[in-house]
Parts: structure tokens; sequence; C-alpha cells
């Protein structure tokens, strides 16, 4: 298992098309992406071959859905953990007291950072995860633990079927840019002074390359997370915005999406480098809590098309953790 991606799974990556588990089932839920799985006790240490089949699922379905798993904080590490290295809980915004590896996404986190009415676009909210870093998480695993009856749910999107989606000419363009990715508040809000705080203590600025290459399979993915990609290095301001706003609406169109329905004990895992996701704004019209947990596994630098491989602008790698006691 390496320390700076995803494992590879024995199966060779041209043959994850015709890939059958024999350990688990799998049940794809769209033609492009997101798949459920039946099989696996997350709550025991997992057989190396059912890491491998869950693996090549996620490799091929981008996002895979696990249902009927009340983890604790300790199991959901330990389920993390066979699958690379969790990072610390959040690079900025810290973690859950006394599990380091634990991010909060309650469903108010964001009123202690932004104030201001927010200005929404069809691709407001999408994001992969804290690519501001130069190497951003290779997975994300969410855990439901305080589900609304009804709302609340969560959407992904596959962008290496959206890359493959754009003309043969505009792909060839965009595989040439690198764009500049780091936090700020959404369109139409302003930060609060904890945002700013937090932002200036750990600043995080890399740039990337708008399409990146996946080493275990070699495929294309168009590394654009509208919530952090800010400009595309070398073009003119309007130009940047034009292009940046034809790929974010072309990356969240609905044939390249599914969407999850929560319930308590449901965990979601996706492959960060492949994939953004939303969470819909329907919770804040609604009084039910919402209380999920998140873990990041530790990623490596993506490289573009052309070999070169992300630059930090400022700030450092986001490291595995490891506890003082290791």
């Amino acid at each position: 298992m390496t320390a700076t991606a995803l494992t590879t799974p024995r199966t060779a990556p041209d043959s994850l098309q015709d890939f059958v588990p024999r350990h688990i089932a799998v049940h794809p839920l769209t033609g492009h992406i997101g798949a459920e799985i039946e099989g696996a006790d997350l709550s025991r240490p997992l057989d190396p071959a059912v890491v491998e089949e869950i693996q090549a699922a996620l490799l091929k379905w981008k996002v895979v859905f696990f249902r009927d798993q009340p983890l604790t904080h300790d199991q959901h590490v330990a389920f993390a953990s066979a699958f690379g290295q969790p990072t610390i809980g959040h690079a900025v915004y810290g973690f859950v007291e006394g599990h380091p590896q634990v991010y909060s996404v309650a469903r108010n986190r964001f009123s202690d950072r932004h104030t201001g009415e927010q200005l929404i676009r069809p691709w407001t909210g999408w994001h992969s995860d804290i690519t501001a870093a130069v190497n951003p998480p290779a997975a994300s695993i969410l855990r439901g633990d305080v589900i609304p009856p009804y709302g609340g749910d969560t959407l992904w999107t596959n962008l290496a079927e959206a890359y493959a989606g754009l003309s043969e000419t505009l792909r060839g363009f965009v595989d040439t840019l690198r764009g500049v990715h780091y936090f700020t508040p959404p369109e139409g809000q302003d930060p609060t002074e904890d945002f700013i705080r937090r932002n200036s203590a750990r600043p995080l600025i890399s740039e990337h390359p708008l399409v990146r290459v996946i080493p275990e399979t070699g495929e294309r993915v168009l590394f654009v997370s509208p919530s952090f990609l800010k400009r595309i290095t070398g073009l003119k301001p309007r130009e940047s915005q034009q292009l940046l706003e034809l790929l974010w609406e072309h990356v969240t169109r609905p044939e390249y999406t599914v969407r999850f329905r929560w319930h308590p004990g449901s965990i979601a895992f996706w492959d960060n480098r492949t994939t953004a996701h939303l969470a819909p704004r329907d919770i804040y019209s609604l009084d039910f809590d919402r209380q999920l947990y998140r873990i990041t596994l530790r990623g490596d630098v993506p490289v573009g098309v052309d070999g070169r491989p992300s630059t930090a602008i400022k700030g450092e790698p986001i490291d595995a953790y490891e506890p003082e006691n290791a």
C-alpha cells in the first residue's frame, strides 16, 4: 500500500470494465458513476481480497456506498486505513476532539466562516476536497450519523466521463492549461475573523493542471473544482472566467452525476481525484439537524498530460497523521 495514493488492485486497469467481484456484491446506481456495495462488515478488519475488490469498484464507479454500518470514530479510522494513510481531519479547519483523523461535517459549520448572502450559480458548492493543497486527498470517506428524515442528500459527478464528453478540440486545449486553487468565501459572502485567522495560519495555494492523469488507470480527468479553482494561468481574466464557467457547467451535467440518500450508518467512499461533489442547499430550509464525519486519505501530487506535477505557491503538502506515541 503506497503512502501517497490509493491502493492499486491486482485487477488490470483495462479490465475494470469487466471487473466481477467474488466476495462482495456491487450494485451500480447510474450509467457513469456510483455503486452500492453489500457483503462487507466495515466494523471489523477486512480480508485483503475484500479490500482489493472494494478498491477496484471504487476505481470503476468513482464513489461507492455502504448501508447499515454504524461505526465508531475508531472503526471509521481503521476502515479508512485499509486503503491508505488518513490525514489530519482538515488541514485548515481542524478535527474532532480526541480523534485527530476525523473531521466534523456539521449542518451549520459554514456559519463561522462566511457572512452575507451567497451568489448562487449552477455550479455553486460543487468541489473536490481541499484542492488548494499541492497534494489534495486521494479519497474521502464520509459517515452518516445524524440524518434528517428527508433532505440533505449528496451528489457526485464523474470528472473522467466529463473530460471524455468534451470535443476533441477542446480536450486538446485544456490538456495544456493549469489553474490556481485556494480558499475564499463563496461569491457574495465575506470572511469571518475565524476564516481569516485559520487561512492566515496555514495558507494553501497551489497550481494544478486542469487535466490530471490517474496513475492506476491512465484516465484523464477534468480537475476543475469550482469552489477552489479561481483562475487559469496565462489567460486574461475574462478568458479565464468564460472558460472556467463553461467547464464547471459541463462537469455538473446530470448524466455525469449520482445522488445519494443518506440513512444513519451510511458510508460514502469516493475517489477525490476523479470526482467533485455537492450537498444541495435544501437542508438549510429545514429544521432538521445533519451530522456527518469525514476522513481523508493522503494524496499524491497531480500530474498533467505533459508530465508536469502541480506546484505549491503557498503552504506545505498535507501529510499523513502520525500519532505522537507511534
